[in-house]
């Protein structure tokens, strides 16, 4: 199995409401990216091109990641949406999105 596939694997197959960003940012290699490489995921993630991470978009962020991965749980996308949310604006941007990445 290639370290591609062991990583969807790995992402794609979590039980519901079992979501830690931390851990998921370690397992997906986000954490040990560049500051540039972490703001072209956020670009991606920001699917509307809002220049935001809004609820609806960050609850398909596991897709974003492997193409089996699962949707994130109403509870799971809030508390992430919490977590990221410094201003609370109720969405997150792109330095929401770096510092948390980073934590």
């Amino acid at each position: 199995m290639s370290s591609s596939q062991r990583l969807s694997t790995r992402v794609g197959k979590r039980v519901a409401d079992s979501f830690n960003h931390r851990k998921f940012f370690e397992i997906v290699g986000l954490r040990a990216k560049s500051s540039d490489e972490v703001k072209k995921v956020f670009l991606v993630l920001d699917a509307d091109n809002s220049g935001y991470i809004e609820e609806e978009e960050l609850k398909f962020v596991l897709k974003g990641f492997a193409s089996n991965g699962r949707d994130l749980t109403d509870k799971e996308t809030k508390e992430f949406l919490r977590a990221a949310d410094k201003d609370g604006d109720g969405k997150i941007g792109i330095d929401e999105f770096a510092a948390l990445v980073k934590e």
